[in-house]
């Protein structure tokens, strides 16, 4: 998706804005950028958000391929190399021994995720599709199972399930959450059925929104048992951008110790108003993180660990840690 598009329109630049979000470059107007960002959300993103279709570009540049497609819903492999201590040996009699007495093990052994997932969709049903961050998290798992072996996790956002599945490897428990649009909760359910073989924790799927955060004492409490919280890909739109960093607040609030790992890309915006690059939301989220003034501990982590999955890890690729700091 390298396809360039000019909007001098502010109509047409939220839609040009959401497009680039999902892989598309995009070059603004003369007009000024605050003045079109404060356009913006006034309320013309939900009025474009169900007029274009975007598509992922994981099955463009990979081998994962369609296995099964009906309509716009397909069901597609997802290749992944085992790292080591996933292999075992079938049977004891067969080990054979490398040069250095250490046991020689097929180190390309492969798994296989089978997820459904549509092709293309509105805007605001992007989680719908699979994009690259999911990808990532589940690599930065299968890298550091330790961080995650017996933890109850929460994912965010969680869309197809894709990382949640991979968290269920190492975990003790996983929630998998998002908003019950579409028939997505249900999705992730069949999801999680075709990959029965491959999930070894408890795994619970349940609905979070983060514009709507009034949650009984009873999910509040259940949601909270989660120590470790995951979110792919959920920063490409301003309204749901603000809601995601005040469901953080409210889940990172705790006198137990809580990590988040969030992934995304950067998705730029050249602006000849201030002849710079920036990627406005991801811009978003830091400004909102700093403006709530909120005790967090912000970490980077570099993205130089193990690829299992098949996709582009493109420099534009963002892994971030968060931990809350102990409420007194």
């Amino acid at each position: 998706m390298n396809k360039v598009i000019k909007y001098n329109d502010a109509e047409n630049y939220t839609v040009g804005r959401l497009w680039l979000m999902r892989g598309l470059t995009f070059i603004v107007g003369a007009a000024d950028w605050s003045t079109r960002y404060s356009r913006i959300r006034n309320g013309l993103l939900l009025t474009n958000m169900t007029l274009y279709t975007v598509t992922s570009e994981i099955f463009t540049e990979s081998g994962n391929s369609y296995i099964k497609c009906k309509n716009d819903t397909a069901i597609s492999k997802f290749i992944f190399k085992y790292p080591s201590y996933m292999i075992k040996p079938k049977c004891l009699n067969d080990l054979i021994y490398d040069n250095d007495d250490d046991i020689d093990i097929d180190r390309q052994q492969e798994g296989k995720l089978l997820i459904e997932h549509h092709i293309s969709t509105e805007l605001q049903h992007v989680g719908l599709q699979v994009w690259r961050g999911a990808l990532l998290l589940a690599d930065y798992i299968l890298s550091n199972p330790n961080l995650f072996k017996n933890k109850v996790i929460l994912e965010l956002g969680a869309g197809v399930g894709l990382t949640s599945i991979v968290a269920s490897f190492p975990a003790a428990e996983v929630i998998c959450t998002d908003i019950d649009v579409k028939g997505i909760l249900k999705l992730i359910h069949r999801n999680f059925i075709r990959n029965k073989a491959y999930i070894k924790s408890k795994i619970y799927v349940k609905e979070l929104n983060f514009l709507n955060l009034k949650w009984s004492t009873f999910y509040k409490k259940r949601i909270n048992e989660a120590t470790v919280i995951l979110a792919a890909d959920v920063i490409y739109d301003e309204a749901v951008t603000k809601g995601f960093v005040q469901t953080l607040a409210e889940l990172l609030n705790s006198d137990v110790q809580k990590v988040v790992y969030i992934t995304l890309e950067k998705r730029y915006v050249f602006t000849t108003a201030k002849m710079e690059t920036i990627a406005p939301m991801y811009e978003e989220f830091l400004n909102l993180i700093e403006a709530k003034h909120l005790n967090w501990h912000i970490e980077y982590i570099k993205i130089d660990f193990p690829q299992y999955f098949k996709y582009n890890r493109v420099k534009q690729m963002v892994l971030i840690k968060i931990e809350n700091k102990l409420c007194k």
